[in-house]
């Protein structure tokens, strides 16, 4: 990250640093229940601390409407879960960039903490607003972006402000943007990418990407029923996007061009209907009946993907087999979450998303060398594009 300046470089003692950080986390009945992401900008956070800094934190939670305050959306349950792992005061504003937030920075002593509320309680930040980056900006005297899971969003707090204040990525940021492009440029090889999910027409860029990249693709989830009908299958009444048959038997023609090996189903754990108490079926890929939905990969697929990724010195995952939230069609996902898990002399770097939910469910997330914290920020990174957020801390 030679263009941006890090956190290292900022002379904090004293100051109001603004920082962004990625609290969007789950909250049942006013508490944080997976306190993940609070976690991983813990490093940024206690650095300032120990240095004296002002701390004032921002961050969106959920998706709501932008009209005003809601309570579901609130950021005072993660507020309250940073307090506990810090183990000290951490005092909270009930606006953004209002009366209280105003006061309540501006009575910040050195190595004291606030957070922010809601970011997207008001319309104006997705919107990067100029307005609002103003207001936003009187609050710090410098900026901090340690919220890798929103660089790919060009908002108020993520692009706009840094171009207001003395601007500084965090650890986690560095550490997101260095090892996710390390991985594509450098990798250690063998290089086994592992994609799933349920869409041929959201994967395709990575899909495209991951093949200039990798020697092993493996495709999973709801996606492979579209390149099983590219080969010529019938697949039942699963997930299927005709529109893109076309585009993924181009990308199998792609991977044999390029000496990439790429793996799909040999068989899927069936269904009748979408729900955890149907009755299921094993079969091949070859035998997958009319009236039947595929929603797992199946066993001899599992041993399949799980050979190829024992062999591997890079593993890249982003996206599920199957269903896993449902026990009946997990088996894939958790026999590829446990080989990625088992390869403890690659490098394996889950690419956020489900694939970090799948880990975590399998209580895996240990035995990984890296978890991105960012879905869409990691896959656009892969796919070669400019992040908002990363750019606009270039200098």
């Amino acid at each position: 990250m030679a263009e941006i300046a890090t956190v290292d470089q900022l002379d904090a003692r004293g100051k109001r640093v603004l920082v962004r950080v990625d609290f969007n986390v789950p909250v049942a009945d006013g508490v944080c229940t997976d306190d993940t992401r609070i976690r991983a900008a813990l490093p940024t956070i206690q650095k300032l601390i120990d240095e004296g800094a002002r701390v004032i934190l921002m961050s969106h939670l959920g998706r709501p409407s932008g009209e005003g305050f809601e309570e579901k959306f609130t950021l005072r349950p993660a507020a309250l879960r940073l307090s506990e792992l810090l183990g000290r005061p951490v005092a909270f504003a009930s606006d953004t960039v209002g009366a209280d937030a105003q006061a309540k920075a501006a009575a910040l002593q050195d190595g004291q903490v606030l957070v922010l509320e809601n970011l997207r309680f008001d319309k104006r930040e997705k919107k990067n607003d100029p307005e609002f980056c103003q207001e936003l900006a009187k609050l710090g005297e410098a900026y901090v972006n340690d919220a890798f899971g929103t660089a790919h969003r060009a908002h108020a707090s993520t692009a706009g402000v840094a171009a207001l204040l003395p601007a500084y990525a965090g650890y986690l940021m560095q550490n997101e943007v260095a090892t996710l492009t390390g991985m594509l440029d450098e990798p250690r090889r063998p290089f086994v990418a592992i994609l799933g999910g349920s869409k041929v027409s959201d994967k395709i860029k990575v899909i495209d990407a991951l093949m200039d990249k990798c020697d092993t693709l493996i495709i999973g989830g709801g996606m492979c029923f579209t390149f099983l009908l590219a080969q010529g299958k019938q697949v039942g009444t699963s997930l299927k996007e005709e529109d893109w048959v076309e585009r993924a038997a181009a990308m199998l023609r792609k991977a044999e061009e390029r000496g990439v090996k790429l793996l799909l189903p040999v068989d899927v754990v069936c269904a009748g209907k979408f729900a955890e108490d149907a009755n299921t079926k094993t079969v091949s890929v070859d035998d997958i009946p009319a009236d039947m939905m595929g929603l797992d990969v199946g066993p001899e697929t599992a041993k399949l993907y799980a050979q190829a990724i024992s062999r591997a010195a890079t593993v890249f995952w982003n996206g599920p087999m199957g269903v896993f939230e449902m026990e009946a069609f997990a088996a894939g996902t958790k026999a590829v979450a446990e080989a990625v898990a088992d390869n403890q002399q690659g490098d394996t770097i889950i690419g956020g998303g489900d694939s970090v939910a799948a880990v975590n469910k399998f209580d895996l997330a240990d035995r990984m060398t890296f978890i991105s914290t960012g879905g869409g920020a990691s896959m656009e990174l892969v796919q070669g594009e400019a992040l908002p957020g990363v750019e606009a801390l270039k200098r």
